[in-house]
Parts: C-alpha cells; structure tokens; sequence
C-alpha cells in the first residue's frame, strides 16, 4: 500500500523592532523575502512606515505588507491590523502605478476593524487640545488609530466583513458617528457628515470585497503546505501598549507574542524572533529617551546621526530624536519578544565617529540597573552609564561579508551582543536590498 506524501511544514519568522520604530524592518522583510512565500501584518495600521531601496529606486509603504515588492509572495493583513480603507485604496493604486500586481495576492481578514474619518477626526482634536492646554502631547501620527483600537476593545467597531452587509453597516454607522459627534463638539471640532462616511465606505467596499478573507485559516494552510511565512510587527517594542514607555506609546501589542493573536495562527507556527535594531538609536514624537543627543548643534554626534541617517519618519516626516545606542534598552525588548537573532542596521551610519558611547544601564535613585525601568517618570529620571569604545575611519557602506568590517565595528557588534545576550545575525550596511551581511539566517534551522 503506498503512503500518501506528507508536505513538511514551513519555518515562519517574526520581524519586530526592538527601540521606539523606524528600525528599517521593511528593508530586512523585503531581503527575507526571497526565501519567504508570504508575509503578514498583525498589528497597527497606516501609521506606520516602511521605506524600501531597491535598484535605488525608494518605495514608502504604510498598511500592505513588505513582500509585496517580490513577485509572486502572498501578502496578507491580519486581524490585528486596524484599516483605513480610503488609504488602503490609495497605497493599491501607487503600487500598481509602478507596475506591481497587488490585488491578486494581497488578502485582508475580515475581522480587521475599520478606522473611519471619525477616528481621524477626534484623533487630531485630541491632539490639538493636549497641545493648547500643555498637557503633554502623546505624539500621535495623526491617522485615527488610537480612537479605532478603543472603538474595537468596546465592542462597537466597524469590521471589514461589515462592509459586506450596506445595512447593518449603516445601522452601526449611526450610532458610532453619533457617539463622536459629542465627542468632537466637546473639543470644539466640526461634527462629520454620517452620509458622506457612508457614501465613502460603500463606495470602497466593492473594491475591497474581493481582498476579504478568512487570513488566519490561510495562513495556517499555507504553513502546512510547506510555505516559509514572514509575521511583519510595525513600530517597535518599546512603544508596546503594554511594555512601552506609557502613555507615549502606540494603541497596539507591537511585540512577537502578538503576531499569533494579531494574524489568527497558534504560537506553535512562530520559530524565530529577528528583532531589528539601529546601530544607534532614534525616536519619533515624545517621551523619555535616556541616550537622546540634541540634533541642531551642527558638527555634533547627533547631528551627525541625524543628517547621515536621514532620520525623518516616514509617515509624519517629523525629525527623529537621535542618541547612543542603549543596550539596557534594547536589553528589555530582547526579553519581552524572545528575540532569537538581531539584525543590526545603519552600521555606516557609525563610520568616521572617533569614539562611540554605549549605554550599559543606568543610575536611578542613587542604584545602577541594567535594564530599561517599566515607569516612564523613573526612565526620565535614570542618568546613563556609557561604556566608550574605538571608533573606525573605514566605510562600511555597501558591505556584504563580515570579514569586510573595519576590526572596530566588529568589536563593536560583538560587545553589544555581549551587553543583551543574543547573537547578531544580520547586519545591514545601507539601505539596497542587497547591502547586507548574513551571519545566520532565520530561515534556516
């Protein structure tokens, strides 16, 4: 009697950032993706930014996962994804306008929740108010995810799978405008139309129905018929709803334990954590930042960062805060996620620096700690303990083979993975696709 062929089942990576975002994980998904034959978002939504070099042409991606720019690998957007679908639409279009295929491989689960102009709406009053009344402004992206994830956890969101049905979707459509009606006028914003949201939503539900599916059942499939999967976290760690510095935090669980929940899939299916990490680091909007450097001394370290680094956001184009790279940091996202290799970025950025600080913990309260504290008043409060080491003259720009590295910035890397306790295996040198060194690949048992 013959046996029937069993698939082996394939090996699925999550990618999260492990500092406050802008890590460069869209350039370390879109390199794994040519092993990968699908990627999945699992959690945020437009807010966030990923910028993509290939050939040299520059491509800024928001909500559609990172494979996209592979032909032929499956994109998918998890439940935990929160969609704006006029923006959804727009992304699809500029893609295609560059000659992509998108609509035939990119699939959106039907429970993701809706962000409506509502949510953009309260979230900018909300804001605008924080800022006149000098409460402390959270610095939010502006895009109405901080109201949608709360209209979600109370149970009276919009879903894409409401879209299917134009009645029952009116009928909820009412009440929720009606709700942040008083909201905004409280605020003293101009009320929104609800005709003119469903007139917008109906009109983006025909283009999106064929998208919709059921993405956890997919991509448990694709797992079981031998498919390598790429879980794609958006921000990073330490702006965890959860474990962030809060409140200035994203509306999200931006670590690896959510990529599971966040994409409908058992944790079984996740076997390796690459957290991604600047060779310094940045940070957009506020909240504390032990290591920060100021950016507008010109000829200083942090100037230097900033301007060598490009540091801008993506989506807001605000300037990032830039300093040292904080190991006890980075020390906490490496055990929050279970972070089984890093992939370092921007090394180059680091070239022609003379003497590079690390900061290896803090002071607080007349004590040294060696991990990033849980409150943020006691991170204002912690002063940096910095470790100094040679810098290098050499570029490191475009490299592609360890060996290749100034003996300096190989010191360098492996001090840090002595400081967190987990192997560097991937290094990148620039922003191409192909500016990286591999030590280990995830992919590979």
């Amino acid at each position: 009697m013959q046996m029937p062929h069993r698939v082996t089942p394939g090996r699925n990576v999550v990618v999260v950032g492990t500092q406050w975002g802008d890590e460069g994980k869209g350039k370390v998904v879109d390199w794994l993706t040519d092993h990968a034959q699908g990627v999945v978002r699992f959690q945020g939504g437009h807010n966030a930014g990923h910028t993509l070099v290939i050939a040299g042409r520059k491509t800024a991606l928001q909500l559609i996962p990172s494979g996209v720019m592979r032909d032929g690998v499956t994109c998918y957007i998890g439940n935990g994804v929160v969609v704006d679908p006029a923006h959804l639409l727009g992304e699809i279009e500029r893609l295609e306008a560059l000659g992509l295929d998108v609509r035939s491989r990119l699939f959106i689960s039907e429970s993701c929740p809706l962000i409506l102009p509502f949510h953009v709406a309260v979230d900018r009053a909300r804001e605008a108010r924080r800022e006149r009344t000098a409460s402390g402004k959270i610095g939010t992206t502006g895009k109405g995810i901080g109201p949608a994830y709360e209209d979600k956890v109370a149970r009276r969101a919009l879903r894409v799978q409401d879209l299917k049905h134009p009645a029952r979707f009116e009928a909820r459509l009412s009440e929720l405008v009606e709700r942040h009606n008083v909201e905004l006028q409280g605020l003293g914003a101009a009320a929104i139309d609800a005709k003119a949201v469903l007139d917008g939503a109906m009109n983006a539900a025909d283009q999106l129905r064929p998208l919709m599916a059921d993405v956890g059942y997919k991509v448990y499939n694709a797992h079981h018929e031998g498919a390598n999967l790429l879980f794609e976290g958006a921000q990073g760690t330490l702006l965890d709803i959860d474990h962030g510095t809060y409140p200035f935090v994203t509306s999200s669980n931006c670590v690896a334990g959510n990529a599971a929940a966040g994409a409908g899939v058992g944790p079984g299916m996740l076997h390796y954590i690459l957290g991604i990490t600047k060779a310094y680091t940045t940070r957009v909007g506020s909240g504390p930042f032990p290591t920060e450097l100021p950016i507008d001394r010109e000829g200083s370290v942090g100037h230097h960062f900033s301007t060598v680094g490009q540091e801008r956001g993506t989506v807001t184009g605000r300037a990032r805060r830039c300093g040292w790279l904080d190991a006890a940091a980075l020390k906490r996202a490496i055990v929050i996620n279970g972070v089984s290799g890093l992939c370092i970025t921007k090394l180059d950025v680091l070239d022609g620096i003379d003497q590079i600080q690390v900061c290896v913990g803090y002071e607080l309260g007349g004590q040294q700690i060696d991990i990033l504290p849980l409150d943020a008043d006691d991170i204002v409060a912690c002063r940096p303990v910095y470790e100094s080491l040679p810098g290098w003259r050499e570029s490191t720009a475009g490299l592609t083979n360890w060996e290749q590295l100034p003996t300096n910035a190989r010191r360098y890397l492996e001090r840090i993975q002595q400081l967190i306790g987990a192997p560097i295996d991937m290094v990148s040198t620039g922003p191409d696709r192909v500016h990286t060194i591999l030590l280990r690949h995830p992919f590979r048992p």
